[in-house]
Order: structure tokens, then sequence, then C-alpha cells
């Protein structure tokens, strides 16, 4: 068999194990964001493996809310559990300083009118709406415990923002002093919404791979590009403010690396929330650089893929063309070769109801295969602060404003 076809074996293997997404059931869509009522998703990171669950852990998490408002909801997930998941005492407040809530902020979280939930093994849950008003771009802390946590848990490793465990339930508590633990990943919280007040009314989803995810960004700097474009959004004052990332590190289109693929986890990771208005891919670089023989066609389908799925939901799908990687180990000619032909249809091609350059945005005005030197954070691949601004810089907003 020669390389060529070996290459090409190996790319419709993992198409079809991209296109396969129904049959896994870690892959289940979460509930559909009718289930939120008028509700827009604030803050939310896509569902991935973790370790192993702690019975009679605590967990405090810190998340950054995009839009503001009130009528507070959390989504709890057990997507990659082989077993149920029982929380007995969720807790929502403001976060002051390190573990410490504002005073009389932390709320009590309810499931159905009960204070302990149990997610099967797969599913996710919504909470009840919580009586808090939460300001647009603030630290909300969601205090969770579970008596009997074990096997595989559910959550986001590189959160890249401190929170706190206990190993007892300190819930309640609105003091930092039990919270003694520290942890840099978020633990089966993976999304939550908000009643916005006046025009802000939809909400965009950055569906990518480490780059969206802030590889080699500041903890707890909310330096994201998704969190730039968040400020940007709160600033325009639009009907478009709220943002969840939906970035793992890794991560695929066609194929499962770095979590499921982007086809896989479309469902549940963004199509299910509330009030999304747009999609915005930004998503290829893995598949190309992996050498699996994928080829820009393949690609192109799999965009396709998700964009007759989002609009199949009402939804938008604005379009980022794959940044420049010369200088990243796994670059060679062959694969610069599948990024420029994906990048052309991305541009030209008519798939999307609008583009975003980020290639052209970062790519080097003296070598267009490199990145820009002052955008680069040194691996020829990922964005450095400066850079990940001016991907947020480059999204047209009234390109998120779309409607089907």
């Amino acid at each position: 068999m020669t390389g060529r076809l070996a290459r090409m074996c190996a790319a419709s293997a993992a198409l079809l194990l991209g296109l396969a997404w129904q049959q896994t059931p870690a892959r289940a869509a979460g509930p559909p964001a009718a289930s939120t009522g008028s509700g827009v998703v604030t803050w939310a990171a896509s569902a991935d493996r973790l370790g192993e669950g702690v019975p009679g852990r605590a967990y405090r998490l810190v998340v950054r809310t995009s839009v503001g408002g009130d009528r507070v909801r959390l989504r709890i997930s057990n997507a990659f559990g082989d077993r149920p998941l029982t929380l007995d005492a969720v807790r929502a407040g403001l976060q002051s300083e390190g573990a410490a809530l504002r005073p009389g902020s932390n709320r009590r979280v309810t499931f159905d009118g009960a204070a302990a939930v149990t997610v099967p093994a797969g599913a996710t849950a919504w909470s009840d709406p919580v009586p808090l008003r939460l300001p647009a771009r603030a630290s909300l802390a969601v205090s969770l415990h579970s008596p009997d946590a074990a096997g595989p848990a559910t959550g986001h490793g590189l959160a890249l923002q401190t929170s706190y465990t206990a190993e007892q339930d300190r819930t309640a508590d609105e003091s930092g002093a039990g919270w003694t633990g520290v942890t840099e990943a978020w633990w089966y919280l993976d999304a939550v919404s908000v009643r916005p007040a006046g025009r802000a009314a939809g909400a965009v989803v950055a569906l990518g791979d480490s780059i969206t995810d802030g590889w080699q960004s500041p903890t707890d700097g909310d330096q994201r590009w998704p969190d730039h474009l968040a400020d940007r959004l709160h600033r325009a004052d639009g009907t478009v403010q709220g943002v969840a990332n939906a970035g793992i590190s890794g991560n695929r289109v066609l194929s499962d690396s770095g979590g499921v693929s982007a086809l896989a986890r479309l469902d549940r990771d963004v199509l299910s929330q509330p009030g999304l208005r747009t999609v915005f891919l930004f998503e290829g670089v893995n598949d190309i650089k992996a050498h699996t023989g994928v080829t820009a066609p393949q690609m192109i389908d799999g965009y396709r893929e998700i964009v007759r799925r989002a609009h199949a939901a009402g939804v938008c799908v604005v379009g980022a063309t794959v940044g420049p990687f010369k200088g990243w180990s796994e670059w060679d000619p062959q694969a610069e070769e599948v990024r420029q032909e994906i990048n052309q249809y991305v541009r030209e091609g008519g798939g999307f109801d609008a583009v975003a350059d980020f290639d052209r945005t970062l790519r080097s005005p003296y070598d267009p295969e490199r990145m820009n030197p002052l955008f680069d954070n040194g691996d020829h691949l990922h964005p450095n602060a400066k850079g990940m601004r001016s991907l947020a810089g480059t999204v047209d907003l009234g390109s998120l404003e779309c409607h089907r």
C-alpha cells in the first residue's frame, strides 16, 4: 500500500468515526435549549473526561459571566460518568476574593424543587431558577458536594481558573476558610444561563480547539479570545451578549482526540445552549497536522455537516479560517496545502453565514505560512495575549446578530 493510499484510508476511517457520533452514550445531546425557558447562556465549558470522582469532596468553582441577568440556572453534567452522579448540596454566589463569597449572596440551588439531584450516566440536568442577580463580566462561585462520587468524573480540565476544594460539605459557607484545596479544573458544572434584561437576548458559542480553550493564557486572567469577544459585545450593547466557550485542547472536527470530535459533541456542547443565536466555528488545525491523511474535501464535508445541523436548529454559523502553524513540529508542505484549500473554501465557498479571516489576522507579512512573531506565544501555533485580543477584534460583531 502506498503512503498516499494509506493516508487516504486512515482519513476515511477518521471521517466515519466522526460521523458516527450518535452511537456513543457519552455523546448524547444535552437537554434542548427550550428547557431553560427564556434564558441565555452566560458561561459554558465543554465537558470532557477528568479523573476519578472523590466521595465527600466539595468544589467551589469560579466562572466568569458574559451577559448579566437574573433567574440563574446551572447545568450539571455526568456525560462521561459510568454510574449515576448524586449532588446533595449545590449553591451559587458571587466571589469576593479567593474562595470567599460576597456576604449574603450565597443561594441554595434546587432541582425540581429538591436540594439534591441524581444525574444518570451520560446525562445532564438543569437546575431550577436561582434568585440571584448576576452582573455582566462578574465572577460566579458555584459550590457543590457529592457524598458518593466515584468512577470517571465529567468536567473541563483546562479551566485556567483557580477554584477550590474541601473534604466535607462546606457549600453553605460564605467564608473561604474551610476551602483548603485548589483545583484548576471545573468539575461537573458545564453551563450557566441567566434571564437577561433589556435588548440582550442571544448568545454565540465558540466551537474550537486549544486556541479557543486559551492554551497558555494566564490563570485567572480571562484572556482567551472568547473572553475578549465578550468584553467587546458588552461594550457594544447589542442583542447578542452571551458568550460560551466550547473549546477543547487537542480537539478535532472529524475524529476523537482531545475530547470527542466537534461533530460528535455539537449537540451537547453547542446546539443545546439556551439563547443560542450563532455558532462560531474555528477548528481544523488538529485534523490537518495529525498526519492521518485527512483531505481538504473531507474537512469541508465536516464543516458542511456542522452548518447543516446548526441551520436545522435555526442558528447561524460564522466560519473562521485556520491559522498558520509553520514551525510547529507537525507542519509539512502537504499539511499546508490542505490548510490553504480549506481556507479558500471558508473564504469563497459560500458555506457559512459569515466569515472571520483569522488566518489573515495571525499570519506573518513576510511568510504567510508562519504566524506573525508579534502574535506568536513561541510554539508557532498558539497566539500570545496580543494575538488573542487581535482574534477577538477580527470578529464582525454584526455577523453574530444573524437570524434564521
